[in-house]
């Protein structure tokens, strides 16, 4: 059986703290959650445990998340030496779903349209909880993230399309180009 590992992390420090976008890895991990198909569970990571967190991803057949590739292994590169893009098996859903859309959607918007559910909270929020060391929080509201990458990422192999509300109130589809089947 394939592992496929749903991935998202919080950060430690915002954008603006670290000097702006392009120093993810100053950010420091404040959470990281999993989700592997193999073991059939989530696993949550604290800052202490990142190298395990990265093991994991690195054993994955496949690592599925929401901006994992452009944000959080820049994130992870802040504990490891090399660019782990090249180096993981992955599925970045956000990036799929640029190559139809030129704009840059929130996961909440395919997750309300496409699944009816909106996300707990939002980033900031998580980087309010760790400043305030409320850990549970965090963990909490990333393993919601992942469940939520996973339904799309499911909902999108199965049905080969998710839905978002485009800017004049319409539902559009937007092809799940992973699908084994388009529908």
């Amino acid at each position: 059986m394939k592992n496929i590992v749903y991935f998202d992390l919080e950060t430690q420090r915002s954008a603006d703290e670290v000097g702006g976008w392009n120093y993810a890895d100053r950010m420091g991990m404040s959470i990281g959650v999993t989700y592997s198909t193999a073991r059939e569970s989530y696993h949550i990571y604290d800052e202490a445990h990142v190298m395990d967190l990265i093991r994991e991803l690195q054993r994955a057949d496949l690592v599925v998340g929401y901006n994992h590739c452009g944000f959080d292994y820049k994130v992870l590169m802040g504990y490891y030496p090399m660019d782990l893009r090249p180096l993981i098996p992955s599925l970045d859903l956000l990036e799929e779903v640029q190559k139809y859309i030129p704009h840059r959607l929130k996961m909440d918007a395919l997750a309300q349209m496409t699944l009816g559910v909106q996300k707990t909270a939002e980033g900031l929020q998580a980087l309010r909880w760790y400043k305030e060391g409320r850990f549970l929080e965090i963990a909490e509201y990333c393993c919601f993230d992942v469940k939520i990458t996973r339904l799309l990422h499911e909902y999108g192999q199965k049905h080969g399309r998710l839905y978002y509300q485009n800017r004049n109130g319409g539902i559009m589809a937007v092809p799940a180009s992973w699908a084994t089947e388009s529908v």
